[in-house]
């Protein structure tokens, strides 16, 4: 059995904690990622998909329940720890891209690297420029992303998230502001890059058709957890 990259085990969530205000978001998520899944995250807007992905990616800490990245006990990890951890194991691919507009397409895809090591070299350019080389961009290396279409960018964007080779790539609503034909481009190369790399992947997305091209399917609604299972047995229950 492949290794567990992320479990989360009775994880809530709450905001306002102490006051008159407080809501729980999340209640008692329990959740298995293994090494290599290719996995979408669907439900409808407000049941917690958002706030699932903001701990998992380490950047929001549990209310209650324990989170493992990699084996790594979250709770036990200060802040610095929790980012270099989030540095090295979590790639992370935005609808909205995230690039910096003024750089190029081979600087905006050095910048995780730079920020692990400090200064640029000459091994992180030729590491950028085969990522560009996968993605397919190559010939655009000293484009500024600016000047690139939205499918491009986002195409700088997972190569970006790959640049640390992590364990985990989190993409939310990776093709949403993308047209049908250059959505289903950068789907398929998210689909490559978790077949090369054995990288895991979840995808939030409200997109069914997308949704029914991965490999297994978690339901969120209400803040838990109300269907978890493999695509067939998705379609199944749909069928019948």
């Amino acid at each position: 059995m492949a290794p567990e990259v992320v479990c989360l085990q009775g994880v809530c969530k709450s905001y306002g904690v102490g006051t008159p205000r407080e809501v729980e978001v999340l209640h008692g998520i329990d959740l298995v990622l293994r090494r290599g899944e290719f996995c979408a995250l669907i439900g409808p807007s407000g049941s917690g998909k958002s706030t699932m992905l903001n701990l998992i990616g380490l950047l929001d800490r549990p209310t209650a329940g324990t989170l493992f990245i990699e084996g790594h006990d979250t709770r036990r990890l200060d802040d610095a720890a929790l980012t270099r951890l989030r540095g090295r194991s979590i790639g992370f691919v935005f609808q909205h891209h995230h690039l910096i507009g003024a750089f190029t397409a081979a600087e905006n895809i050095m910048m995780p690297l730079l920020l692990d090591r400090s200064r640029p070299d000459a091994a992180m350019r030729r590491s950028a420029e085969r990522l560009l080389d996968r993605v397919g961009l190559l010939p655009w290396k000293d484009s500024r992303v600016g000047n690139l279409s939205g499918g491009q960018q986002q195409r700088v964007a997972i190569a970006r998230a790959l640049a640390m080779s992590p364990a985990l790539v989190l993409a939310d609503e990776p093709t949403g502001n993308l047209d049908t034909k250059s959505a289903d481009g950068v789907f398929d190369l998210l689909r490559e890059m978790n077949r090369e790399s054995r990288t895991t992947f979840l995808i939030v997305t409200h997109d069914p058709r997308l949704a029914q091209r991965c490999d297994r399917i978690v339901e969120v609604v209400d803040g838990r957890i109300v269907a978890d299972g493999a695509v067939e047995e998705f379609r199944r229950i749909a069928r019948s």
